[in-house]
């Protein structure tokens, strides 16, 4: 079927465009990703591909002249096609005479493979949580008309039950800490032994800060011209979705289901209270005591919280050891930190059982029973794929994700899916990233994901944030690898801050210097990864940053050092 090619709306503030060059002329064959024109924006000339194989049978500009983003520009349709339809509704748009009277088109008829010219829209997002609503945002500032379906609140998972709650629960835990030390600034007359945490001014405080940035992404949804409907969307098939009763076409879906939590196949007595993190981001009390199953990321974070405010916490963990997707060095450190805090932590640990007034669980081949009134459920997440039925859809998935290429197509051409729901990174940027990639891809621009340099953060304190490779990983590839290291101790403004635990590390190539991986243990750690991100994206070497200067005295003058450590064999200030 006939394709109608507009002028790419390429960045926010773009109203039009011109054409510097045709790479095709009329009646020539194109393919699918090959470059078809060339745009000039305020930045740069961008080559725009084809989105689809066929023949161009209509362009409506020269080279040189200027368009208003999306109107039609060209028609690509099929060899020996009659497209006057396609061409008649683009003249109609330019508001030219029509070289034939337009037909009318049942939208009803628009199914999985008879896609028409008018769909609904351009492209339909299902999910509004990060990766769904920045695809949405992406995709109306490059010109396309377009849907986001969310049946529960804009923002999803991140905003309002996982990484902005955490983190207002965290920053409340992290100011009672600075109570407590407050003496050692000089800080008289408080009475820290009364201090503690009132957890109904803590919700409170956590949300309205949820309200006002999922109202924030209303805001810009109005903004940029996206149509939301609230409802639960339910995938029909290649190019439909059905919501709240109403089918509605596109010529492209991305898919933003996320995830949901996920428990243990283990028997759970009912008569014992086990919640969520979902449930835990409400509570309206501190528990005197908490198992917490599971010492990942959400684990570990929520242990931080709770002995901060005064619960006595124990961590059971199946793996060999806590956060294990960090460094092992970094690992050790922070479990050494937690279990100063009082936290008790089980590793090697698999729970059998959770009774009425236990969990049980082996250890070493021997039983163990913990008592407690309340258990945290923390053992990972899991896709979700409500409205997806991916077998009768013919959509490939493993291991209960949706399977992508790097550019986020599904097994159908027309369908992408970007973060949780197709496994690959289940981080909140991630699936942003994502959500952009998939967006461009639809445009015509060849983009595509890079999984080795995802930074990934850990927000107790000190923080813990982490990209590339570990030590151990990079030696298992590479065999010799430079590593590079700098303690928080030796850092002036660190002293000066009070917080001189922790260390930042470094891992590059011996041949090149190239930098492998970097983990950083320290105060402002999660702000500061950015800086190694965008080292390796920019594929800058160890040598390249060390000689990057640094203000002093900042805590990033910690990552300049680390790297004189890896390429100089010494750092200068320890």
């Amino acid at each position: 079927m006939a394709e109608i090619v507009i002028m790419p709306k390429l960045g926010f503030n773009m109203s039009e465009g011109k054409l510097i060059r045709w790479y095709k002329s009329e009646g020539d064959a194109i393919q699918k990703g090959e470059p078809f024109f060339s745009v000039e924006t305020d930045k740069t000339n961008m080559d725009i591909e084809a989105t689809r194989d066929g023949v161009v049978i209509k362009q409506f500009i020269e080279e040189g002249e200027t368009l208003a983003v999306t109107l039609p520009i060209a028609v690509i349709g099929d060899k020996g096609e009659n497209a006057d339809d396609a061409v008649a509704e683009a003249q109609a748009q330019l508001g030219k005479t029509p070289e034939k009277a337009m037909k009318k088109t049942d939208n009803a008829q628009v199914q999985t493979s008879n896609q028409t010219l008018s769909s609904d829209y351009d492209i339909a997002v299902i999910g509004g949580g990060p990766g769904g609503y920045e695809a949405a945002i992406k995709a109306a500032q490059m010109g396309k008309k377009t849907v986001l379906i969310e049946k529960n609140r804009l923002g999803g998972t991140c905003l309002n039950v996982g990484c902005i709650p955490t983190k207002t629960l965290l920053m409340s835990a992290a100011s009672l800490n600075n109570v407590k030390k407050c003496g050692e600034f000089g800080v008289e007359n408080v009475e820290i032994n009364r201090a503690g945490l009132d957890m109904d001014t803590v919700q409170k405080r956590k949300n309205s800060i949820v309200d006002q940035l999922v109202n924030g992404v209303g805001m810009l949804m109005k903004k940029n011209g996206v149509t939301v409907i609230e409802g639960e969307g339910t995938l029909t098939g290649d190019h439909s979705v059905t919501v709240n009763g109403n089918n509605i076409t596109a010529e492209n879906i991305i898919l933003a289901t996320g995830s949901e939590s996920k428990s243990l196949p283990v028997n759970i007595d009912p008569g014992m209270k086990v919640i969520t993190s979902k449930e835990m981001l409400d509570i309206d009390n501190i528990p005197e005591q908490m198992v917490i199953v599971g010492g990942g990321v959400i684990g570990v974070e929520f242990a931080y919280f709770l002995a901060s405010a005064g619960t006595k916490v124990t961590i059971v963990e199946f793996l060999d050891r806590i956060l294990n997707m960090v460094d092992k060095e970094i690992t050790d450190m922070v479990t050494k930190q937690l279990e100063t805090m009082g936290i008790e932590i089980h590793t090697s640990a698999k729970v059998t059982e959770i009774t009425d007034e236990a969990v049980v669980y082996e250890e070493d081949g021997t039983e163990h029973k913990i008592n407690t009134k309340i258990v945290l459920m923390s053992v990972g997440r899991g896709p979700r794929l409500d409205g997806i039925d991916t077998k009768k859809l013919g959509i490939k998935t493993e291991r209960g994700a949706i399977m992508t290429d790097e550019h986020m197509r599904t097994s159908i051409d027309s369908i992408y899916a970007i973060g949780d729901v197709n496994g690959k990174s289940m981080l909140a940027h991630t699936a942003s990233a994502e959500g952009i990639v998939a967006v461009e891809n639809i445009c015509g621009i060849d983009s595509s994901m890079d999984y080795g340099i995802i930074p990934s953060a850990i927000y107790i304190e000190p923080e813990i944030a982490s990209i590339g490779m570990t030590e151990e990983q990079a030696r298992e590839k590479y065999g010799e690898v430079s590593v590079g290291k700098f303690p928080l101790m030796a850092n002036g403004k660190a002293k000066a801050s009070g917080e001189e635990r922790g260390i930042v590390k470094v891992i590059t190539d011996l041949k090149y210097g190239e930098i492998l991986g970097a983990h950083l243990y320290c105060i402002h750690a999660t702000d500061m990864i950015a800086e190694m991100a965008a080292a390796m994206k920019l594929e800058a070497t160890a040598g390249e940053i060390a000689h990057t200067v640094h203000p002093h005295p900042t805590i990033s003058e910690t990552i300049m050092e680390a790297m004189h450590a890896a390429a100089d064999g010494s750092a200068i200030n320890f």
